[in-house]
């Protein structure tokens, strides 16, 4: 059933005032006809001309407005200068409600056009369908800007136009929610490596659960890659990294690690570089995205540890490639956990709560119980030790900074951090980056 109709009107000539009028009552009496007992809610996308007032755009269609009253408390004209800033309003408006299923009526000329907006701006989690503004058979003399024809495909020079359209719209959104605010870690010598942990607040993602400074996007969240690039750019203007040399671990659960400059692995928990001015970055929401740092042979790496590339050994992965490929000791390498689950909040069910119990008993708290309390950071400190690691070069929960603790639960500050475990499938997520300066 469709939850929401978009009309776009965006660039139909204004001074056809009676043509639109006409067009726009024809199509939302039909719907209303068709969606008498559920009615939709219902969007009329609008051009606002350079140097013209609103209240003036919007009268001349009220008449086409009065008749309806099943639409009227769910009808909204949005104004916009640029297609860019009126669909992301209107996406806006169906995230409020939490709309995904989305009818677009749009004149045959733009669709293609309307598809490269709408790839950009959504995710798989909405639900599209098209159907044509018959503005060519109702209103023969009605002239719309050449565009291209339907089923033709735009070159990638029309999309990276597009692209720039919305970068720009977004680039001049204000930050939501308070300043950008990194973590750092006093262990790691800022005089060689630029690193830290993000928090929530900062960026431009609205929806409660990923706002604002969420810096991952997948196919079952409603942040769309476009704005993850822009939160993105606001942390790099911040913390002073190219975010056009930024790579992210490709996240797998398990222990896959990647050497920048070799054959990239199709996924990857880890990540480890000795190149200057590379930012290297692991997330975390929930999972610990832990940060690897060697100031005698100047490498860095950052890997995802959850509780599958704990147990895995993904953060004795990571340090082992620094090893191998840089001729690190890993007497000198440095690690910090960065926020994540607390065993104050994580449970796991008792099976896979035992393998951290034969790591080491302390681990588990209430083991017999069907979900026991379990330290993912616990075990990463004690396999890193294992591994070689000294005590006193990893940092976490035990051996916090004395300026600034970047081994929270993110489970327990909301107002701080992103968790998965806390808030359910449309989570936002947090970075630990590092890079080594220039």
């Amino acid at each position: 059933m469709v939850e929401a109709v978009l009309i776009d009107l965006f660039d139909l000539p204004a001074n056809l005032q009676n043509i639109i009028q006409g067009l726009l009552h024809n199509t939302l009496e039909t719907i209303e006809k068709c969606s008498s007992i559920h009615a939709p809610f219902v969007y009329v996308m609008c051009c606002q001309r350079q140097g013209s007032e609103r209240k003036d755009e919007q009268g001349f269609l009220l008449p086409a407005l009065r008749d309806f009253q099943n639409l009227k408390r769910r009808l909204e004209v949005v104004h916009a200068v640029t297609t860019a800033a009126a669909l992301y309003t209107i996406k806006q408006r169906l995230d409020e409600k939490d709309l995904s299923i989305i009818k677009v009526i749009v004149p045959a000329l733009r669709k293609d056009l309307m598809k490269v907006y709408i790839d950009h701006l959504f995710t798989a989690v909405y639900q599209f369908e098209f159907e044509d503004l018959p503005v060519v058979s109702d209103c023969e003399n009605l002239q719309i800007p050449e565009l291209h024809g339907e089923g033709q495909t735009f070159s990638t020079q029309d999309v990276a136009h597009i692209r720039s359209e919305i970068q720009m719209y977004l680039e001049n959104l204000p930050s939501l929610n308070g300043e950008l605010t990194i973590l750092r870690s006093s262990l790691i010598p800022d005089n060689i490596f630029l690193h830290g942990f993000t928090t929530r607040t900062g960026g431009i993602s609205y929806i409660p659960t990923l706002s604002s400074c969420n810096l991952f996007s997948s196919s079952k969240r409603r942040d769309p890659q476009i704005v993850v690039k822009e939160n993105l750019r606001r942390l790099a203007n911040a913390a002073g990294f190219n975010p056009e040399a930024f790579h992210r671990v490709k996240v797998d659960h398990a222990n896959a690690v990647c050497i920048m400059g070799k054959t990239e692995p199709d996924n990857y928990d880890g990540i480890v570089t000795n190149q200057r001015g590379v930012t290297l970055a692991a997330p975390g929401a929930d999972c610990i995205p832990v940060l690897f740092a060697d100031p005698v042979r100047k490498a860095c790496g950052a890997a995802h540890s959850g509780w599958k590339g704990t147990l895995l050994g993904v953060s004795m992965a990571t340090v082992n490639a620094m090893v191998s490929e840089y001729g690190c000791n890993v007497k000198d390498i440095l690690v910090v956990l960065g926020p994540s689950v607390g065993p104050c909040c994580y449970k796991l069910p008792h099976e896979s709560a035992k393998e951290f119990h034969r790591i080491d008993p302390k681990c588990v708290r209430l083991f017999d119980s069907a979900s026991p309390y379990t330290d993912i950071r616990k075990a990463t400190r004690i396999l890193l030790e294992r591994g070689g690691i000294l005590p006193e070069n990893i940092q976490d929960d035990s051996i916090t900074d004395q300026n600034q603790n970047v081994t929270l639960c993110t489970a327990c500050h909301p107002d701080k951090f992103y968790s998965h475990f806390r808030d359910g499938t449309n989570f936002g997520t947090q970075i630990g980056f590092i890079s080594i300066k220039d």
